[in-house]
């Protein structure tokens, strides 16, 4: 598998999704609404499932195509390790 830095646009959508998600513990705590935090646990779901996706995506991208371009790993090893991590979309 291909080692790689990951790009600060996804740690960023992280890190507010992770801030989000404090606040839903929060307004838990308080006993607000089940509508009010399912909606909120919504939005943080989908900021995570984006980060996914650009992850993902970069991985297919950058690092797989990388790995071809330079013959790091052969053909059959960057088809494997593509389907697993298309698996994840």
């Amino acid at each position: 598998m291909i080692k790689h830095t990951c790009p600060p646009d996804i740690v960023k959508r992280l890190k507010r999704a992770e801030g989000h998600l404090k606040s839903i513990i929060v307004m838990l705590e308080e006993g607000r609404g089940c509508s009010e935090i399912a909606q909120q646990l919504q939005a943080v779901e989908s900021a995570i499932g984006s980060a996914k996706k650009t992850l993902v995506h970069y991985h297919i991208d950058h690092c797989l195509e990388e790995a071809v371009r330079e013959g790091v790993q052969n053909a059959g090893d960057t088809i494997r390790e593509f389907k697993a991590i298309t698996k994840y979309l």
